[in-house]
């Protein structure tokens, strides 16, 4: 007789403050049998897995994770991956469809993720288009990376950077500073959140012709304004354009 196959759970976890996980997140855990993640992510559900399985690798093992989990939905068995902020956002979602066969029933169920998170610490800088870049390099080419960057900010798009700044890296963030400014003033308001969400977070906002790269790591998530992004109060405001349209129809 064939075993019937588990289920997969691609769950994200958000910016990690349970404050902030979705009711569904936390049913998908208990759901399953199995969980899979990264080491920091599995620490923040501990006390959702007893009498569960574990299987926890490092970062950048991400291919032999992803298939560990796919073996244990085979054999019947519910599973969890978890990821941070949302899985379809550099998370573990694509890596695991990829991977899958199609008879495994996958459900991805969505977190925040920390674009999302920051812009409401600073206010409301994404009311209108933008768009999501990672300087990391060690997936995307250097070049098609800043080309983006240079696309994104001919389109006047607000950008928000993650992964500005690492050891490895510590030229990116002033490299992408210097063609956005071809494109956008040096007054564009940009906002800077440090460990987004959760504990000990830090928010500033500053402009992009004084953007302090070393005050910039890896769990700072850097948010530039578009051309018509003010600060106000305090807060990061990017116009959604509902003024300009009562005036038209007044």
């Amino acid at each position: 007789m064939e075993n019937k196959l588990g289920k997969i759970y691609i769950v994200g976890l958000g910016p990690g403050d349970r404050d902030h996980f979705s009711y569904r997140a936390v049913q998908a855990i208990e759901e399953s049998d199995v969980i899979a993640g990264y080491g920091m992510y599995v620490d923040l559900v501990k006390d959702l897995l007893e009498g569960k399985e574990v299987i926890s690798k490092g970062m950048k093992r991400e291919i032999e994770r992803a298939n560990l989990s796919i073996e244990e939905a085979k054999k019947g068995k519910n599973v969890a991956v978890i990821s941070g902020g949302d899985p379809g956002v550099y998370g573990m979602a694509g890596i695991v469809l990829e991977l899958a066969d199609p008879e495994i029933e996958i459900e991805v169920v969505p977190g925040i993720t920390a674009a999302t998170a920051a812009a409401a610490s600073l206010g409301a800088p994404l009311m209108h288009d933008f768009a999501l870049i990672s300087l990391s390099d060690l997936l995307t080419p250097y070049d098609k990376i800043m080309d983006r960057i240079k696309h994104c900010s001919m389109a006047d798009m607000a950008i928000v950077i993650y992964n500005p700044r690492s050891h490895g890296r510590q030229k990116h963030l002033d490299e992408a500073r210097e063609i956005m400014l071809q494109y956008k003033s040096p007054e564009t308001p940009v906002g800077l959140v440090r460990n987004a969400k959760r504990g000990e977070e830090e928010v500033v906002i500053t402009t992009l012709g004084n953007l302090p790269n070393e005050e910039v790591d890896m769990l700072t998530v850097v948010l530039v304004g578009n051309s018509e992004t003010r600060e106000q109060n305090g807060k990061m405001i990017t116009p959604r354009g509902y003024h300009k349209k009562e005036e038209y129809h007044a």
